[in-house]
């Protein structure tokens, strides 16, 4: 491998420990301004994003309950999404890259893509059912606007992880024969 390719890839693993450290700050955020919603809700326009929902949780609080849940489950599942890019880019080994935990950890993102993008449509469509109930939901869009997007980057990312997994299965059966 080059010198050029060996930087770019070290940048690569230092930018994906960054977004990863990013997305688990803000599910941190998220997580405490939940909390704070609960037992202080005059503090939260304070917060993290100001994400008052006090209005909801006064109206309805299984609403409130509900699009607080989509909100930190699809955060938490984004910061994982990035743990386990960030480990496949740590410990891939670009000599030999058809390996079996390479071809695990494909998969395994191409399941965590899908289930934010899944979960973010639902949660975008139950926003937008109870937008039609009189609730003002403006501020949730943020975090579902591209549900779409994970959706078709899953199915991408899914047939990269069979055509790795083929690749595990053809180099094992060549290191057989060999």
């Amino acid at each position: 491998m080059s010198k050029t390719n060996n930087y770019v890839f070290k940048g690569l693993i230092i930018v994906a420990w960054l977004i990863f450290a990013g997305l688990c700050i803000e599910a941190g955020g998220l997580v405490v301004n939940f909390f704070f919603s609960l037992y202080k809700p005059d503090f939260v326009q304070n917060l993290y994003q100001m994400l008052d929902l006090s209005e909801m949780y006064e109206r309805s609080k299984w609403a409130f309950f509900g699009m607080y849940s989509f909100i930190l489950v699809i955060s938490i599942l984004k910061a994982v999404l990035f743990y386990v890019v960030a480990m496949l880019v740590s410990e891939i080994d670009l000599l030999k890259p058809f390996n079996s935990f390479v071809s695990k950890q494909i998969t395994r993102i191409s399941y965590y893509t899908f289930s934010i993008g899944l979960l973010s449509y639902i949660a975008r469509q139950t926003a937008e059912n109870l937008q039609h109930q009189g609730y003002v939901i403006d501020t949730l869009n943020q975090f579902w606007a591209d549900s779409q997007a994970f959706i078709l980057m899953a199915a991408v990312i899914h047939v990269i992880a069979t055509i790795f997994s083929k690749g595990v299965e053809i180099q094992n059966e060549n290191d057989l024969t060999v």
